[in-house]
């Protein structure tokens, strides 16, 4: 056996889990093979509350849209519903700030980003506007935002949501900075390990990447965030770094992130993704091995956080593989036109 052959051999299928009914999309009742392959186009987002994104996406690719446009919309989409980790409305960093983070990219090498953006509703279409009209790849803080507000966007009050005023007055009763595993702040819910639902009528979940492949056969992704919650000032994480929280590549495939950054930084996640897809790898062998490298590292440490990734192949194969159990991940395409929910295998 050659060796390419060797490394399309599909890994074990995971064991189906309970069908429920999230967002009014329907759960995977069956196990998502390492080499499942979906008709095109086809837009994939991480976590449940990656249906809104999808939402957005897919009426641009149904139409035989860009999958530049279409991740843009679904990126739109995320940072206006009412969340932790996205959008002005989600919870501040340790000084009752809230800094935001997006990147795109698209399958011929074009980037953009911002870091450390503050009071501008759609960091994504700024990365856009980065990477269409500057000579730069990444603008951060005071000067991304005086690029967005010659570019026509508009400066907002800077007012934290009432939710997160609650949850940082909380906070700073103990000011313990320890990041949870699936952004575990879910009273009522089994805790531990569990899948992304909604609290108290708004969606909980962590950075909102997506990854699309148009009609056309031209890949694209994006990834936007406020990081996480109640961070040092000036902290970034994987999200706005291309060949961290996204890699796209119209030869090989597109891989995006969510979890904790500091350790998908540490490997270069998703272009090593995409690098193993270019080996042959499946996505889902692609992604499993970027996990196995983050865990390698600190096995002890690496029980304690959560990262999750996601790979779709130009030629529309679908995988995932996760550090912990309970990374979702949704699909929309013409099979599943409203979106269907999977959740990744994962090391532990």
């Amino acid at each position: 056996m050659d060796r390419r052959k060797f490394l399309q051999i599909p890994i074990a299928a995971v064991p189906a889990f309970l069908a429920s009914r999230v967002f009014g999309q329907e759960r995977s009742k069956f196990p998502l093979s390492s080499a499942m392959r979906v008709r095109g186009p086809v837009v994939v987002s991480t976590w449940d509350s990656g249906v809104t994104a999808n939402n957005a996406a897919w009426p641009l690719l149904r139409k035989r849209g860009n999958a530049i446009d279409a991740v843009e919309a679904g990126g739109r989409a995320s940072e206006l519903e009412p969340s932790c980790c996205v959008g002005l409305d989600a919870w501040p960093d340790r000084d009752g700030k809230v800094t935001l983070d997006a990147c795109v990219m698209n399958g011929n090498g074009d980037i953009g980003a911002v870091s450390f953006l503050e009071r501008i509703k759609h960091p994504v279409s700024v990365a856009r506007a980065v990477m269409e009209k500057t000579p730069h790849v990444l603008l951060s803080g005071e000067g991304a935002q005086e690029f967005a507000l010659a570019n026509g966007f508009k400066l907002e009050s800077g007012e934290l949501s009432e939710d997160a005023k609650k949850e940082w007055a909380e906070w700073l009763k103990n000011s313990q900075y320890k990041p949870g595993i699936n952004v575990e702040r879910r009273p009522n819910i089994i805790l531990q390990f569990a899948p992304n639902y909604f609290e108290n009528g708004k969606p909980n979940h962590d950075t909102m990447g997506t990854v699309a492949l148009d009609s056309k056969g031209m890949l694209a992704g994006m990834v936007t965030t406020s990081g996480m919650a109640f961070k040092m000032r000036g902290r970034v994480g994987d999200s706005p770094i291309i060949g961290a929280g996204l890699f796209v590549d119209n030869e090989v495939g597109a891989a995006t992130s969510s979890g904790l950054g500091e350790e998908v930084i540490r490997i270069c996640g998703t272009h090593t993704i995409v690098e193993q897809m270019r080996l042959g790898r499946t996505p889902e062998q692609a992604c499993r091995e970027a996990v196995r490298r983050i865990v390698k590292r600190d096995p002890v440490k690496a029980k304690e956080f959560q990262v999750g990734f996601v790979a779709l192949s130009r030629t529309g194969a679908i995988g995932a593989f996760a550090v912990q159990p309970g990374f979702t991940y949704t699909i929309t395409n013409e099979q599943f036109p409203k979106g269907k929910i999977f959740e990744a295998k994962s090391h532990f």
